[in-house]
């Protein structure tokens, strides 16, 4: 049977519910949509260690986070894996092609991709005057040095006053064709242009936004700055404490204090999305004109979400669904997957560790034994059946470090330094307004999920637990040292 074409859309910090198919009342991404449309969504999809790189290693490598080795953010970390989803990928006979964000190290690793476009976005790390040369953003970033050939050797995309992390909004303020978004569907599209007709592809469209900068072309600005948007959702649980005395700092991990700096945050992120949206439009629209369509699988995703200010949050490392939940959709080609359900809705707890194995099954390459993900292929058929029936996700975030143990109805929440809970009912809670860990009926429940969770920590170096109990206030660091060359 002839291989099908892979397409992976990655997205970066873009929330399982800021989507049009997933009901969300002001984003408008029809693009998306339509994917969703011809394929199967997942709602209940997760990244089990919510921030940048740990996400990326668990997509790349098919391994939960204990085993690649990170559970929370640290960079310059060698990435050192027997096995990944793009070397795998090109033993199979697979051209390999990734344009946009790895964000790995040393930047240019491959990772076993046969090519790489590079454009990490603005990383602190690598733009330090004391990073050497070959390490430098301004010279490993091939849309950084795209950028400044085209616009002048100081332009930059910090020339709008934004920083990365930062909430504060305002539109591109060069020529669109300019933007980092445009950038990937472009040189994605040049790949097509250039790939062996005989050979099939796997192309990686790896996009930076909606993360920040929430720098957006002004048309999609003007899309959302006069409609009424849906407020932030904030628990009864939460307190202002972190808000009032972190609100007035640029890239808090609170969000702004000021309500118009919340209102204009939404409108950047919104517009970012639906930026997004008509750029993966372009190349969806290409692939069908080259008669690609067809014969090809689309997986599309994000490596985590966006508090967006829910419960006084911004960015993400957090335990709750803006952070950690996050979109997934497999969309297929008329002469591939025939048995796949079209315009369904799967609700089984998936994770990103499930990407590599999905498409290796695609591309009909045996999966190696370090993979501890999941196959999605039988849930894209059956929609109405799981592959889990819960998940730990962890993150690593000083005084805010957690884990929790998640199902399709429910979540149970542990922070490890204070040792408080948490429980939430997201059946018929999902924007976790309130905290039911003192209900006298959860409690069972709530015993049964700290139970799943004394089960994954059991063996860890941190020591969080005896096998019996939970034990606060270890030391956490990001990376398990011993587990990234596995």
């Amino acid at each position: 049977m002839k291989q099908p074409n892979i397409i992976l859309i990655m997205t970066d910090q873009l929330r399982g519910d800021c989507l049009g198919y997933a009901g969300h009342p002001d984003v408008k991404t029809p693009y998306l949509d339509t994917l969703a449309a011809k394929g199967v969504s997942f709602d209940r999809a997760y990244s089990a260690c919510p921030s940048c790189i740990a996400a990326r290693a668990a997509l790349h490598t098919g391994m939960e986070q204990s085993h690649h080795g990170r559970v929370g953010y640290e960079d310059n970390i060698p990435w050192n894996y027997s096995h990944t989803l793009a070397g795998e990928l090109s033993k199979a006979g697979y051209y390999t092609q990734c344009v946009g964000k790895m964000h790995v190290h040393p930047l240019r690793n491959y990772l076993g991709f046969h090519n790489v476009e590079l454009h990490d976005g603005y990383l602190h790390a690598a733009r330090y005057g004391s990073v050497p040369y070959r390490e430098s953003q301004f010279v490993a970033d091939d849309y950084f040095y795209w950028l400044k050939q085209e616009l002048g050797v100081t332009t930059d995309v910090t020339d709008t006053g934004i920083d990365c992390n930062s909430y504060l909004a305002r539109p591109w303020m060069h020529e669109e064709k300019y933007h980092p978004t445009n950038w990937v569907t472009e040189r994605s599209l040049d790949f097509l242009r250039r790939r062996d007709p005989r050979q099939p592809f796997f192309l990686m469209a790896s996009y930076l936004r909606p993360h920040p900068p929430f720098d957006a072309p002004q048309y999609y600005f003007d899309l959302y700055k006069s409609k009424a948007l849906q407020p932030p959702f904030v628990g009864d649980w939460e307190t202002d404490e972190f808000l009032k005395r972190d609100g007035r700092i640029f890239d808090s991990k609170t969000g702004p204090l000021d309500p118009e700096l919340v209102r204009e945050a939404q409108i950047g992120y919104y517009a970012c999305i639906t930026h997004l949206d008509h750029q993966i439009g372009r190349l969806i629209m290409a692939l069908v004109e080259q008669e690609l369509y067809d014969d090809s699988v689309i997986l599309f995703t994000a490596d985590h979400g966006e508090e967006l200010c829910d419960h006084h949050m911004f960015r993400k490392s957090r335990p709750y669904e803006g952070s950690c939940r996050i979109p997934l959709i497999i969309s297929a080609g008329k002469n591939v997957l025939p048995l796949l359900k079209a315009s369904e809705t799967c609700h089984a707890v998936t994770e990103l560790r499930d990407v590599m194995p999905t498409l290796l099954s695609i591309a009909g390459r045996e999966i190696p034994d370090t993979v501890d993900g999941f196959n999605l292929l039988p849930l894209t058929e059956n929609p109405k059946n799981s592959i889990r029936t819960w998940l730990h996700g962890e993150h690593s975030y000083g005084d805010f470090s957690n884990h929790w143990i998640v199902t399709e109805t429910d979540k149970y929440i542990w922070h490890s330094q204070t040792g408080q809970e948490q429980y939430f009912c997201l059946e018929n809670d999902p924007h976790e307004l309130r905290d039911r860990i003192k209900d006298s009926d959860c409690r069972e429940r709530v015993r049964i999920l700290r139970g799943h969770l004394i089960e994954s920590l059991k063996g860890r170096p941190e020591k969080f637990t005896d096998g019996e109990k939970l034990i606060a206030g270890r030391p956490y660091l990001p990376t398990l040292s011993s587990a990234t060359a596995r």
